[in-house]
Parts: C-alpha cells; structure tokens; sequence
C-alpha cells in the first residue's frame, strides 16, 4: 500500500499523512499519552466518525475508504478519499484579487454560520483545514478534533470556537465575526 507514496506531512515520531499511488490519503494516528480517551476512542475513528457525521449535514469532507489498528507500528490509521480542492490558504498565497477574496470571505463567514447552525464545533477551525471545492462549496479537513452534535451551537461555543481564527494574523478578516454572532442570537435557520 505504501510503494509510490507521498509523505505529506511528518514529525520527530515519523510519518503522519500520506498520499497514496491511487491518490487517496492514509492518515496515521498516535496516541500522544498512555492514559487518554485515544484508548477507547481511537483518533483515526474520531476522524472517520466526523466524516459520516458531516456527510449527513450535506458538507463536504473526506470519504471514508477504511479504518485500521497497525499494532505493529503502534498506529491507528484511516483511508480516505481527500476533499478535492484547494485550501483557503493556499488560495490566500496563491493571491486573489480584491472581489475574489471579498466574495469568498463573504461567503466563508456563511458557512461557519452553517456550521455553528448544524451544531458543528470545529475545533482546528483556520483557512489551512478548509477546502474550496470545484463545485464552489466549503469543506473540512483534518476533522478528528470536530465536535458535532444534534443542536446548534450556544454562543458560547461559538465565541470560543471563533477565537482560533481570531489569533491567526492574516486570517481574522476572513469572518466577520459580528455577523456569525448575529445569526447565532438571532438563531436564523441556515439552509444545509
């Protein structure tokens, strides 16, 4: 499965994302501590779990291929099909000009009303785990650390889930927070 990969990304423990020869990704997983909620709830099914999760609210995330236990590597892994697409960040290196970009952060701070609406806590929400698809639509990445759940998102969890965004020099224009909070305390239905 590995012959002709690609090593996407990489730390002092080894390999950690892979592009295969087919294309698709093998995400590898470490648990970081003996005792942690890895143990009984593995970050490779976190992941593949938040995929299916956000699959049924109609946004787009990676498709699920397999998930797997490599005891002898001591890592949990999942397959995926990658969201097609580019990042909100390399589409800001890229360079966009004035309208693109003020049309697309326009319709960025919609989507993460969608998602607070859809009871989406995106913990890694930046622009480098958003994807804007062929298609004109956002999608995430990297969505092991995602809460999702039944209702929408307090405000509460929508301030803090903000404030990620908020520490990112270059990338807290991209939301109008104002906006996001608006609809949340309005609480107007978003369409999914």
């Amino acid at each position: 499965m590995r012959a002709g990969a690609a090593v996407l990304e990489a730390d002092g423990h080894g390999e950690k994302v892979l592009r295969l020869a087919d294309q698709t990704i093998l995400k590898l997983f470490r648990r970081k501590r003996l005792l942690s909620s890895a143990a009984w709830s593995p970050y490779a099914q976190r992941f593949a779990d938040n995929a299916e999760a956000l699959h049924q609210r109609h946004i787009p995330a990676p498709g699920i291929i397999a998930v797997w236990r490599i005891p002898s590597i001591g890592r949990d892994a999942v397959h995926y099909h990658p969201v097609l697409g580019k990042t909100l960040r390399e589409m800001r290196r890229e360079g966009l000009d004035t309208a693109s970009e003020g049309g697309l952060k326009a319709a960025f701070t919609e989507f993460v009303i969608r998602l607070h609406e859809a009871g989406v806590y995106f913990r890694s929400l930046h622009l480098g785990n958003v994807v804007y698809t062929p298609d004109r639509q956002f999608g995430l990445i990297d969505i092991s650390d995602a809460r999702i759940g039944r209702r929408s998102l307090s405000k509460q969890l929508r301030v803090r889930n903000l404030r990620r965004l908020q520490d990112i020099e270059g990338e807290r224009d991209w939301v109008d927070f104002s906006t996001v909070m608006n609809g949340a305390l309005q609480g107007k239905p978003r369409g999914l």
